[in-house]
């Protein structure tokens, strides 16, 4: 008979035996309307001919038909069973009494042995794997078996043909096809392996440990006991994404079995936590979790309020492209932000336990959702769904949420540490650049103001002004009131002077009560307005006693920087505008020529 091919084996015709490799053949039965398809394989050796999982009583009579289209059934020496599950291990007593040889044996694991011994066989005795060195030599091949404990029975194993190259991987690689296909196509049987393989494999791990034995193997062809025969081409494929799965899907059943359902919430949570792992930027979280959400709900849009500390709310949304701002939470946030469990539970005691969906007539419908921090119990951030259209609290949307909500407050619960590290960083820089006293500049950040000169050399456009302003009799304020009074008044004159200038100008204090204005940009056009416009709102200013009948007034010395011209020229020039204001008689601006002359003594 010629070799089989992929194609042969996708056209053959079930209701005779098939051969899929070279003495073996496919001896199950395709039943109606049954996702959960067994599979028989019967490798032809003569009289020591062997049978991989017999099959229940509900298939053995088409399985034997299909057995003796190839061999007497008499041939058959080893009965191989790879689990002790009734749906290959069913047929045996049938078996049992059709064995008319003394040397036909059980092929397992002793574990499964303690399970299949309950059937009261009496004319097949036990052949242990693991008392024969896990080898079990044939005519022209010498079968090997694998131990996959716990996948999904702790004596599991699996057979390696390594003559044809073919595994029979019993449980592993099988799946639910609610269309019987005796062969897998393409990539999306994968489909079908995932919610089989997810509830009946207890972890990960056990399921990792099970296809590392089997890779050790090489394989060309799987035939699984349920699902489709996996050909070479695709068995790489499917191992690697077996790896992924998160199993014992079980676990988060709340008490629902349905597998399906079970699957699509896994695959929620994996690809939330995938997402988590992958990206850094909340941005990209948000965006991708909103696409999970879309999944189940018709979301619209995802923002965020979290707690930074103290009073302080962080808020997360497409309007702020999630940058993260600090903002007043709206009422309906503020009410749940610190809430407890139990106090959460009274607020929404006629909605669901773990969100509140408010469907408004007149307003599109959102879904609020309390994120509890496991630390504090209370809830530290609140996730708000946007919905198209009103949508029903139900058993399969709480569920969902459910397990969303945890990811969720780790995501937003790491995006408020990195933004309290953000913050706390930027609190330390700003101290490091800014005057204690004032909250001006310091000197060290001068190099700002050198970057700006190198622009404007650049871009002659971009031009730089500045501003050296001084209390007029400062000495005199501080004999005659003190040291601290003094210090109030170079408080409230910087505060004037922050109050005055625009973010993008550049206030320093200088020393002592000698502060500059570094003005960039169109606003140089308009600096000796500026300049007035202070001077006067500085004079304006009125201090409590003991201080009451004392005017406070500022000298102001303006210089436009010149292309080329060195950030020192520049100081120069405004001190020189400044000792010209002092000495015309204080309280006054003036303009510094552009020439640059050598420096006299300032007066106070």
């Amino acid at each position: 008979m010629t070799p089989y091919t992929i194609d042969d084996l996708t056209h053959a015709d079930t209701d005779h035996a098939i051969r899929i490799a070279d003495r073996v053949w496919w001896v199950g039965h395709r039943q109606d309307d049954d996702p959960f398809q067994c599979h028989v394989y019967l490798i032809e050796q003569g009289d020591q001919s062997v049978l991989l999982d017999p099959g229940s009583q509900l298939t053995f009579r088409h399985t034997l038909r299909k057995i003796e289209e190839i061999i007497p059934f008499s041939h058959i020496r080893y009965f191989v069973c790879h689990h002790p599950d009734p749906d290959i291990t069913g047929s045996l007593p049938l078996i049992d009494q059709m064995i008319s040889r003394n040397n036909a044996v059980l092929v397992t694991h002793w574990r499964n042995q303690m399970l299949i011994k309950h059937y009261g066989l009496s004319r097949l005795p036990f052949w242990l794997v693991e008392k024969h060195d896990w080898k079990l030599p044939l005519d022209d091949r010498c079968l090997e078996f694998i131990f996959t404990p716990y996948a999904h029975f702790p004596g599991a194993i699996c057979t390696f043909d390594p003559h044809s190259q073919a595994l029979f991987s019993s449980d592993l690689f099988g799946g639910l096809t609610p269309e019987f296909s005796l062969v897998a196509q393409d990539e999306r049987y994968f489909e079908a392996m995932r919610p089989f393989h997810e509830h009946y494999m207890p972890s990960r791990d056990i399921l990792g440990y099970a296809l590392r034995a089997i890779e050790r193997h090489p394989i060309r062809l799987i035939a699984p006991q349920h699902g489709s025969i996996i050909p070479e081409h695709l068995i790489g494929f499917m191992i690697d994404r077996l790896k992924t799965l998160d199993c014992g899907l079980y676990l988060i059943a709340r008490g629902d079995t349905d597998i399906q359902r079970l699957s699509q919430i896994n695959q929620t949570l994996c690809d939330i936590t995938q997402i988590m792992l992958i990206h850094r930027d909340f941005r990209d979280i948000a965006r991708n979790l909103l696409e999970i959400t879309q999944r189940l709900l018709p979301a619209t849009s995802l923002e965020f309020y979290a707690r930074l500390d103290g009073q302080r709310v962080l808020h997360l949304a497409p309007e702020n492209r999630y940058s993260g701002i600090e903002a007043e939470p709206p009422p309906p946030v503020a009410e749940i932000l610190d809430l407890d469990r139990k106090q959460w539970n009274q607020l929404n005691a006629v909605g669901t336990t773990e969100f509140m969906l408010v469907n408004n007539a007149g307003d599109l419908p959102i879904l609020m959702l309390p994120l509890f921090a496991p630390d504090q119990g209370t809830a530290q951030a609140v996730a708000i769904i946007h919905l198209a259209e009103p949508t029903a609290s139900t058993a399969d949307l709480r569920q969902v949420i459910e397990q969303m909500s945890v990811p969720l407050q780790v995501a937003v619960k790491r995006e408020v540490i990195y933004r309290q590290l953000d913050l706390e960083r930027q609190r330390l820089y700003q101290q490091s650049i800014r005057d204690p006293l004032t909250s001006l500049f310091t000197r060290g950040y001068m190099e700002v103001v050198q970057r700006l000169c190198d622009m404007q050399d650049r871009s002659p456009g971009n031009r730089v002004a500045l501003l050296m302003v001084d209390m007029d009799h400062f000495k005199t304020i501080n004999d005659s009131y003190g040291h601290n009074q003094g210090d109030v008044v170079l408080r409230r004159m910087a505060a004037e002077i922050l109050d005055t200038t625009r973010s993008s100008d550049i206030p320093v204090r200088m020393g002592g009560d000698e502060l500059a204005i570094f003005v960039v940009g169109d606003a140089v056009a308009e600096v000796m307005v500026f300049a007035e416009r202070l001077r006067a709102r500085i004079a304006a200013l009125r201090f409590p006693a003991p201080m009451k009948d004392q005017n406070v007034t500022v000298s102001i010395g303006v210089a436009i920087r010149q292309i080329q011209e060195s950030l020192p020229e520049l100081i120069q020039r405004a001190d020189m505008a400044l000792y010209d204001a002092k000495n015309s008689g204080r309280n006054r601006v003036r303009l510094a020529p552009p020439g640059i002359s050598p420096l006299p003594a300032a007066q106070e």
